[in-house]
C-alpha cells in the first residue's frame, strides 16, 4: 500500500536491511508490533515496505517532524527491537533520514 502523506515538508526515515533468515517467527511478530506502535506515535504519517531477493527489504516511514522521529527512536519498545535486529534479524542495515 502506498502511504498518504501531506504536502511537503515532512520527513522520511528509510530503513534498508538484509534479513538474516534467523529467528523468522520472532522477527515477523516484532515487525508487526513495531508497525502497531508506530501508528500510535505522535507525528507518524504512514509507511511503505517492500522485500526483494536475497533478504533485502526497504521500509520508509513518514513523520511530521524530526522531534517525532527522535521520539520514535527513543521509545523503549523500539529500542528493544533495534537491539534484537542487530543481534539476530539483520546481517546488514542502514538508516537514512531526509526532509521531503
Amino acid at each position: 500500500m502506498i502511504a498518504t502523506t501531506p504536502q511537503a515538508p515532512y520527513w522520511a526515515v528509510v530503513f534498508t536491511a538484509i534479513f538474516s533468515g534467523r529467528e523468522e517467527a520472532e522477527y515477523f511478530e516484532m515487525a508487526e508490533a513495531m508497525v502497531r506502535l508506530a501508528h500510535g506515535m505522535p507525528g507518524f504519517l504512514g509507511y511503505e515496505s517492500a522485500q526483494g531477493e536475497g533478504g533485502m527489504e526497504i521500509t520508509v516511514s513518514y513523520w511530521e517532524s524530526e522531534d517525532a522521529i527522535r521520539a520514535w527512536k527513543r521509545h523503549g519498545d523500539h529500542i528493544i527491537a533495534q537491539k534484537r535486529g542487530r543481534e539476530a534479524f539483520y546481517s546488514a542495515y542502514t538508516i537514512r533520514v531526509a526532509r521531503v
